[in-house]
C-alpha cells in the first residue's frame, strides 16, 4: 500500500512517499521537493560480524547524471566514482543517524541514497538526511529516531529554509542544521563572518523547521512502520567489574596525568598488558580490557569534570603551545608550517590560469570553481604504518571543510583572476589537524601573495558531559580527548565573524546553552590562534614569487573572438605555442594572458591584438610581406587584412626597386595612413620609423634594423597586470630552527 505525508516547508511542499518502489528493502521512501526527488532505502545483514568493536554503518549517495539530463563526461559515458558534493552529501547523513543506533549493533546497515531528478534548483544533500531517517524509522532497523536536515540561509535580514542553489550564493550563512525534536545532533555551515549570536540564531530557526519534518516523518511510521529489531546490549558481570577494577585504578591516574601523547600511549599500553598477565587464570583478557577501556575513560572524565585537569595538563579553555613559519619551500609560489602541540600542517599555494579551474561532472548548476583546497593525512602523522591508497572520504571531508572556511576571504575574481589551490599535508596528528589546515591556508596565502580580505584561524572544541548534568566544554581538543569525549566542534573565522562550522556529537543531543557556551569560548580560542599567526606575517605580501605566472587582461570585441580562436582552435594554439603563455577567454571578450616572462605576455598582446583590433589610420603594426610588385609591396597585418606599401614609402631615401629592401616573408614595421573608399589599406614602411619613439633613422646604407612598434591597448584600455617582481633575491629558507617564521622574502612586505 502506498503511504503519501506533506507539508509545505520553506515555502515550497515536501513529500515523503513509501510502498511504491523498492519493495525488497528494510525500508525505502521516496523524497521530493519541486522537481527535486531523491529514492532512499535501507537494509541490514540478518547476521551481526564478529570480532569487531564498531558499529558497520555505510550510507552511499548516488547522483544519477540522466536526473539533470546530462550525460556523463569522459569516455567510458558512466558515473564512476561519487563526485566531491555526494562524497559530502554521504557524510552529513553519516553524521546525522550514526549516534542514534544502540552501541551493540554490530549487523551491516546499509543506507543508499538514489537522486533520481534534479531540477538544480533544490539542493538535494538535506533531502538525503530525511529520506535516510524516514527509511530507517519504518524499517526494522533498530534506530532511535526519527531526525531530519534542513538548509537554512540569511538573506535580506531573514532566515531561509531550504534555499535554492542561487538563493544560498547571495546568503550570508550556508548551513545545515540536523537533529531530533529536542536537540541539535549535527551542524555544517559555511558563512561570510557573521557573528556568534546571528549563527545561534539560524541554528535554532533550522532546530524549529526540523521539528515540524519530524512530524511528517512519525505519521508516516505510524501508517507503515514495522516492529523493530532487538539488540542485546552486552554487559559486563558486575561481579568481576568490580574485581577488576581497583587493580587497575592504582595506576591509571598516573598514567592518564601524562603530558606527552607518545609516553602516555606507551604508558597505558604497557599497563594493560601488566594487568592481563596478573589477572590470567581468573579473569579472561577480553574482560579485563574492557574494564581497561572504561576505567581509562572514567578516569579521564573525572579528571576534567572534577579537577579542571586535561591529559595534557591544559586548563579547559587553554590553547596548546602554537609556532608558525612561511616561505619554507624556495621554488613554490607560498607556503606555510602551523604547528599547534603535537599537531603540525604544512600547507602550499600554487597559483594558475583560469583555464586551470576544476570542471565539475554533478548535478549541481556550478560547473567550475576556482577555489580548490586538498587536504592529505599520510600514516606517518600519527607514527603508524598502513597502506597507502586513494583519497578516502575522511580526507575530502576536511579538505571540503578548509576550503569553505577560507573561501569568504578570497578576492573576487575580477580583481584577482588566478586559479588557486592548497594542499594541506597533515604531517603531524594529535587533534584537529583540519582547524590547523584553515591556519596553514591563511599563512599561505598571505606568503604567496594573495589579497585576501581577512585572515582566518580555526578552532576544534570538545565536550565532557555526564549524566547528571555537568558539563565542561574543552578548547582546542586533542587526540584522546576527541576519541573519549562527546563532542568534536570545529568553528573558523575571522576577527569580525565566522566563516565555518562542523559539530558532530555522540551524545543523543546537545542543548542550546552547552551550544551559545561552546561557540563564546570558540571565539576565544581562534582569536588567541589568530594573535600567534598575525606574529608571524600580518598581511599578504604585496607581490607575487617569481615563480608565479604573471596574467595580463585585456579585452576584445566579443565579435571578434572567433578570429582569435580561429578554425579548430589553431589560432590561438599557435599564439599560446609562438609566445610561450596561456590564454583564457570569456565570452564577454575578456581575455587572459598568463606568463613568467614579460616579453612573451607582451608578444602575446601584439598578436592577439593585430587579429582583433580595428585597422586605423595611425596605428603601427609588425607585417609579413605577402607579394612584391614593381610599383610596392603587400603586407599582411592582421590574418585576412592586408595592405600595399607604395615603392615611395619604403624607406625614406630614393628607391629603385621593392626587392633592394624588402623580399617575400620579411617581417616590417608598417604604419596606416590611409584608408579609402573601397576599404583599401595604404601603409608606410617610412612613416613607421619615423614615427617610433626611440626609432634609428635608416640612411639606405643598412642601418639598425626595424623599430620597436608603439604597443596599442585593447578595446577597453591598457592591459591590467596581476604582476610585479619581488625585490632583491629570493633567499632560499632553512629547514632549521627559525620560528616562529623567520624575516620576510626580499621587499615582499
Amino acid at each position: 500500500m502506498v503511504h503519501t505525508v506533506e507539508r509545505v516547508i520553506g515555502g515550497k511542499t515536501l513529500t515523503i512517499q513509501t510502498g511504491k518502489l523498492a519493495g525488497n528493502a528494510d525500508g525505502a521512501v521516496m523524497v521530493r521537493y519541486g522537481d527535486t526527488v531523491l529514492l532512499v532505502a535501507a537494509c541490514m545483514s540478518p547476521q551481526p560480524r564478529t570480532g569487531i568493536d564498531f558499529f558497520p554503518l555505510t550510507v552511499e549517495f548516488e547522483e544519477r547524471m540522466y536526473a539533470a539530463g546530462k550525460i556523463p563526461g569522459g569516455f567510458i559515458k558512466r558515473e564512476g566514482r561519487p563526485s566531491l558534493d555526494a562524497t559530502l552529501a554521504a557524510r552529513i547523513t553519516d553524521r546525522t543517524i550514526r549516534p542514534r543506533f544502540p552501541k551493540a549493533l554490530h549487523n551491516e546497515v546499509q543506507v543508499v541514497i538514489t537522486v533520481l531528478s534534479a531540477d538544480r534548483e533544490n539542493i538535494p544533500d538535506v533531502l538525503g538526511i530525511v529520506g535516510a531517517s524516514a527509511a530507517l524509522g519504518l524499517s526494522s532497523i533498530p534506530f532511535n529516531g526519527p531526525v531530519s536536515g534542513v538548509r537554512v540561509g540569511l538573506k535580506g535580514g531573514q532566515f531561509v529554509a531550504n534555499p535554492t542553489y542561487n538563493e544560498v550564493d547571495e546568503s550570508l550563512i550556508d548551513l545545515i542544521v540536523a537533529g531530533s525534536s529536542d536537540a541539535v545532533v549535527m551542524v555544517e555551515a559555511g558563512a561570510k563572518q557573521v557573528p556568534e549570536s546571528t549563527m545561534l540564531d539560524a541554528i535554532r530557526f533550522g532546530h524549529e523547521v526540523n521539528r515540524e519534518i519530524i512530524g511528517m516523518i512519525q505519521e508516516l511510521i505510524g501508517l507503515a512502520g514495522k516492529p523493530k529489531v532487538t539488540v542485546a546490549e552486552p554487559k559486563l558481570d558486575p561481579v568481576v567489574a568490580a574485581a577488576i577494577a581497583p587493580r587497575i585504578r592504582d595506576g591509571m591516574a598516573a598514567a592518564v596525568a601524562m603530558l606527552g601523547k607518545a609516553e602516555r600511549e606507551d604508558d597505558l599500553n604497557a599497563m594493560a598488558k601488566q594487568m592481563v598477565m596478573q589477572l590470567e587464570g581468573e579473569f579472561t583478557e577480553e574482560d579485563v580490557l574492557a574494564v581497561f577501556q572504561i576505567e581509562l575513560k572514567r578516569q579521564m572524565r573525572s579528571n576534567i569534570l572534577d579537577q579542571g585537569r586535561r591529559p595534557d595538563g591544559r586548563a579547559t579553555t587553554e590553547v596548546r603551545p602554537i609556532w608558525c613559519e612561511v616561505g619554507l619551500l624556495p621554488r613554490t609560489h607560498g607556503s606555510a608550517v602551523f604547528t599547534r602541540g603535537q599537531t603540525q600542517i604544512l600547507s602550499v599555494v600554487t597559483l594558475g590560469s583560469p583555464g586551470d579551474q576544476q570542471k565539475l561532472d554533478n548535478l549541481s548548476p556550478n560547473e567550475r570553481k576556482r577555489y580548490i583546497h586538498h587536504y592529505n593525512f599520510p600514516p606517518y602523522s600519527t607514527g603508524e604504518v598502513r597502506r597507502m591508497g586513494g583519497t578516502g572520504r575522511r580526507e575530502l571531508g576536511h579538505g571540503a571543510l578548509a576550503e569553505r572556511a577560507v573561501f569568504a576571504v578570497l578576492p573576487e575574481q575580477e580583481a584577482f583572476p588566478y586559479t588557486i589551490r592548497i594542499v594541506s599535508e597533515a604531517i603531524s596528528s594529535n587533534g584537529s589537524t583540519s582547524m590547523g589546515s584553515v591556519c596553514g591556508s591563511t599563512l599561505s596565502l598571505m606568503d604567496a601573495g594573495v589579497p585576501i580580505v581577512a585572515p582566518v584561524s580555526g578552532v576544534a572544541m570538545g565536550l565532557i558531559m555526564n549524566d547528571d548534568g555537568r558539563f565542561a566544554v574543552l578548547t582546542d581538543i586533542a587526540g584522546m580527548e576527541d576519541h573519549m569525549g562527546d563532542m568534536d566542534f570545529k568553528v573558523a573565522g575571522t576577527s569580525t565573524g565566522i566563516t565555518a562550522l562542523q559539530m558532530d556529537i555522540k551524545v543523543a543531543g546537545l542543548p542550546f546553552p552547552v551550544l551559545e557556551q561552546a561557540l563564546a569560548q570558540a571565539k576565544d580560542g581562534r582569536m588567541f590562534i589568530l594573535g600567534k599567526m598575525m606574529e608571524t606575517i600580518q598581511e599578504a605580501r604585496s607581490n607575487l614569487s617569481p615563480y608565479a605566472p604573471r596574467l595580463t587582461t585585456i579585452s576584445i570585441d566579443p565579435e571578434k573572438i572567433r578570429f582569435l580562436i580561429g578554425p579548430g582552435g589553431k589560432t590561438i594554439r599557435s599564439i599560446t605555442e609562438e609566445a610561450k603563455v596561456t590564454i583564457d577567454v570569456d565570452n564577454d571578450g575578456t581575455v587572459v594572458i598568463g606568463s613568467t616572462s614579460e616579453e612573451g605576455t607582451n608578444k602575446a598582446i601584439r598578436m592577439i591584438e593585430a587579429l582583433t583590433k580595428e585597422v586605423e589610420p595611425g596605428q603601427v603594426y609588425t607585417g609579413k610581406v605577402t607579394r612584391t610588385m614593381n610599383f610596392g609591396a603587400f603586407v599582411e597585418i592582421a590574418p585576412g587584412k592586408e595592405g600595399m606599401v607604395h615603392i615611395s614609402e619604403l624607406a625614406d631615401y630614393r628607391v629603385n626597386s621593392v626587392e633592394d629592401v624588402v623580399h617575400v616573408g620579411d617581417e616590417i614595421m608598417v604604419q596606416v595612413i590611409e584608408i579609402d573608399r573601397m576599404g583599401r589599406i595604404n601603409l608606410s614602411r617610412r612613416a613607421a620609423m619615423e614615427s617610433a619613439e626611440g626609432g634609428a633613422r635608416n640612411d639606405g646604407e643598412g642601418g639598425e634594423g626595424e623599430p620597436r612598434p608603439v604597443a596599442a591597448g585593447g578595446e577597453g584600455g591598457p592591459p591590467r597586470r596581476f604582476d610585479g617582481p619581488r625585490g632583491g633575491d629570493r633567499p632560499r629558507p632553512g629547514f632549521g630552527g627559525g620560528r616562529p617564521g623567520g624575516p620576510p622574502r626580499g621587499d615582499r612586505r
